[in-house]
């Protein structure tokens, strides 16, 4: 198994909720935290503002972007009036929203002037541990998702979009299995762009501290020594410790044994 695939399996990463939304008019929502979650929204018409936490200035996600909040953060999705904000249960409530279709705001799904969103809600283990997870930002918003990923996911983004429109058999199974596709996906993107330059990540677009990475992943039981994992990395041993250190923010050996604890 891959690195990446081998972090998200063993911290297992979990579909839990799946549905689309469409805005019309003035509308907010408040969007409360939660723990051990990841959440997605795409924006797959129209476009809106995120504000993550309450800080700093709301984000624009346009049509085709996509936002990953990663640990679950409270959040504000609002249209571009700033209209007031309402508590999500109440948007559910007031909206007769049963899970199934689309959650319709102020207007009708098929209205060419709304907003709509596709959002994806992930679980992680309670004891999910991994200097990945625990490095990535608060929200990590790549624009022009569907561009810059593959074809197929923009045809998984209409698959998920007709599952979760209508009552067929396994429709919400593979919506949901979908949408950790284009959780690992989104992941996949950010560190290998964005996330080049971040602090704990860096190490995880690096060729050769990738291969000393996969080396431990593949053998964790191993009697690994700093000097073996440089071999296989292509890099002297102190050189290898010093990159390693700085671009991942962990020891190569505090790396192992933390990851042997999450396997245990």
């Amino acid at each position: 198994m891959d690195l990446l695939s081998d972090i998200l399996n063993v911290v297992r990463l979990s579909g839990t909720l799946y549905f689309r939304t469409s805005f019309s008019g003035q509308w907010g929502v408040q969007v409360p935290a939660y723990s051990n979650v990841c959440r997605f929204h795409y924006a797959h018409r129209g476009g809106c503002y995120v504000r993550v936490g309450g800080d700093g200035e709301p984000l624009h996600l346009a049509e085709g972007d996509l936002v990953l909040i990663t640990r679950g953060a409270d959040h504000v999705l609002s249209d571009p009036a700033a209209a007031p904000v309402s508590a999500l249960d109440d948007v559910v409530k007031s909206s007769g929203f049963t899970g199934r279709g689309a959650l319709v705001v102020n207007g009708d799904d098929f209205d060419r002037n709304n907003t709509q969103l596709i959002c994806g809600h992930f679980a992680f283990a309670e004891d999910a541990d991994h200097p990945l997870l625990a490095a990535l930002p608060s929200f990590i918003h790549l624009p022009a998702f569907g561009a810059i990923s593959p074809a197929w996911m923009e045809e998984s983004l209409k698959i998920i979009k007709t599952e979760t429109s209508g009552a067929s058999l396994g429709g919400d199974l593979i919506a949901l299995k979908l949408s950790e596709i284009i959780f690992t996906q989104a992941v996949r993107a950010f560190l290998a762009d964005q996330g080049r330059d971040v602090p704990g990540l860096a190490g995880y677009s690096d060729p050769n501290l990738t291969r000393a990475l996969a080396a431990m992943h593949d053998d964790p039981a191993k009697a690994w020594t700093v000097e073996a994992l440089g071999r296989i990395a292509g890099l002297s041993r102190s050189v290898f410790a010093e990159r390693f250190t700085e671009q991942l923010s962990v020891a190569p050996l505090t790396y192992l044994t933390e990851w042997r604890m999450q396997l245990a």
